[in-house]
């Protein structure tokens, strides 16, 4: 969320910390540990996909350090909302690009480390066409990726959804959370609307129209959520 974070940054102080730690309880301790050592009194924590339930998990267990929780792209809290995503961003690619996601996906887990992330570089690259509408020009990311990290902690976060825990955090959570989703994101945005409209008493959301699951690409939708995130953080 670079880019974010320098929109934001031009009015109001930001964090954008990196998670390396292999767990999910280890992140949650990085992502609370960088809030205490460089802000000062409780933050806005602004997650993306699976940042956006790490923020979610860190406002829960850490209820002091968290004025307010966005939700940008998150995925589904309960995982019978999560069926079909893969169909629907497959059916978005061409036949050779289907083919291509599927052969990388078994190089992911080759055992060569610079094959791995090369693997891993370019099923995002693919997977982030279907997950969009219509993209800006984007500037290089200069994040150097870790599929090992984020194969380790998704297989934790995965089976906390499953088995309930992510949704049971939010009897926890002692702040508002605002959830940003755009409507051509293959993560549903019921998965996100219904479960936490359940749950969550000071909840709101609000979905971006002609929006994939990054908002700050789209050609259409990026003005809109800069508005909308900047009145939920008040700057």
């Amino acid at each position: 969320m670079a880019p974010v974070a320098r929109e934001l940054g031009s009015a109001a102080g930001v964090l954008e910390p990196l998670q390396t730690a292999m767990t999910v309880d280890g992140q949650v301790g990085e992502l609370t540990a960088a809030i205490a050592s460089h802000g000062d009194g409780p933050a806005v924590l602004v997650g993306f996909s699976w940042g956006a339930w790490l923020a979610f998990l860190v406002a829960a267990r850490h209820p002091s350090v968290a004025s307010k929780v966005i939700l940008v792209g998150s995925g589904p809290f309960l995982a019978e909302y999560a069926t079909g995503m893969n169909d629907i961003r497959l059916g978005r690619l061409d036949p050779a690009e289907r083919a291509e996601v599927e052969s990388l996906s078994a190089v992911i887990e080759d055992p060569d480390e610079e094959k791995r992330k090369a693997a891993f570089a370019r099923f995002g690259e693919i997977v982030s066409r279907a997950d969009t509408y219509e993209s800006l020009p984007e500037d290089p990311d200069p994040v150097t990726l870790q599929p090992d990290i984020f194969r380790a902690v998704w297989r934790e976060a995965a089976e906390l959804r499953k088995t309930g825990g992510l949704l049971a955090a939010a009897s926890r959570i002692k702040c508002p959370v605002t959830a940003i989703h755009g409507d051509y994101d293959p993560h549903p945005a019921r998965g996100v609307l219904e479960p936490l409209s359940a749950v969550l008493s000071d909840f709101r959301f609000v979905l971006l129209e002609k929006c994939g699951h990054k908002p700050w690409i789209e050609r259409h939708a990026r003005d809109e959520f800069y508005r909308v995130l900047k009145q939920e953080i008040s700057i």
